[in-house]
């Protein structure tokens, strides 16, 4: 029997402590009754006009100096354009092409050994809004209602190097993530409310091979057990699938807990045709003078006078 190496990458969503949404005045408190906490700029009414929100890019900033990234200059949002329906405007306003923060790494330890973990870019966006399943899961649901709240609330994604070799490191990585985010108070953590998640990107490839096998996406995991068990199961069913001479399919799945199985949502190449252009809307921010120190030593300050105060 052919021997596996096990390849994952994370994208970690994190939503951002602010108390208005990233581009207009609507709350973002949690547990208040569905669609109560929309307007026309976050429901994407025509004509409505959205006006960035300064301290979802100062938590940006603040995060990604503690997690050793390079803040980029220039940085610029786009308009990534696709239909689902917790997406009321179609489009979502995110940083594809120029994104606030590139480079950066953090250590885990598992089992005794010390392993660094890159991270490729950090990025604002907005958050889609919430769909609300008649059964216990997107497969098991007759129907599903939408929530407008989260829609337009502010976080950042954090997408990582392709550097974890097992479920046990990228449940530490996901872990040594929350323990930043929720130290620079950037955000709550709160991963049963969906202030955190993540997707999983997982595939294998033989043992010694330089070349990674096809991937597929593991899509919304809201606790670091179901991350686990999720990366566990896919590596198990695509072993056997190669096992069995077939070919894994570049596609993105969702995890069933009560179940624990992934299921086939969509094919990866559907989204690959999303089209993205420049917001023209939004000016693009140009953060600091090139070479300047100043961003860092101001969110730093800031952090250690607020925790001196605590």
């Amino acid at each position: 029997m052919t021997e596996y190496t096990t390849v994952i990458g994370l994208e970690v969503h994190a939503e951002l402590k602010t108390k208005t949404k990233a581009f207009c005045s609507c709350s973002t408190a949690f547990g208040s009754e569905p669609n109560t906490h929309v307007c026309p700029v976050c429901l994407g009414m025509p004509g409505a006009l959205p006006v960035m929100n300064k301290q979802m890019v100062e938590f940006a900033l603040r995060f990604a100096l503690a997690v050793n990234c390079d803040i980029q200059h220039y940085s610029k949002f786009d308009r990534k354009n696709y239909y689902y329906p917790d997406l009321a405007k179609a489009y979502q306003i995110s940083q594809f092409y120029q994104p606030i923060a590139l480079g950066g790494h953090v250590d885990v330890n598992v089992n005794g050994e010390t392993k660094r973990i890159g991270i490729t870019r950090i990025h604002m966006e907005e958050d889609a809004g919430k769909l609300v399943h008649s059964g216990a899961t997107i497969s098991t649901s007759d129907s599903s209602a939408v929530d407008y709240n989260r829609a337009g609330v502010p976080l950042i994604e954090i997408v990582s190097e392709p550097d974890m070799r097992s479920a046990a490191e990228a449940r530490a990585y996901m872990e040594k993530l929350r323990s930043y985010l929720q130290y620079t108070e950037v955000c709550d953590g709160k991963m049963e409310e969906g202030s955190m998640r993540c997707d999983a990107n997982i595939s294998i490839m033989p043992v010694g091979s330089k070349e990674y096998g096809t991937r597929a996406e593991i899509k919304n995991l809201n606790s670091f057990q179901a991350l686990e068990r999720a990366i566990e199961y896919e590596v198990q069913r695509q072993k056997e699938i190669l096992e069995d001479g077939g070919h894994v399919v570049q596609e993105t799945r969702t995890w069933d807990d009560a179940q624990g199985m992934t299921f086939s949502m969509r094919p990866r190449k559907r989204l690959m045709t999303i089209a993205i252009p420049g917001n023209r809307i939004l000016r693009p921010s140009s953060l600091m003078t090139r070479g300047s120190k100043r961003p860092r030593a101001n969110c730093l300050n800031s952090l250690m006078r607020r925790k001196t105060a605590s």
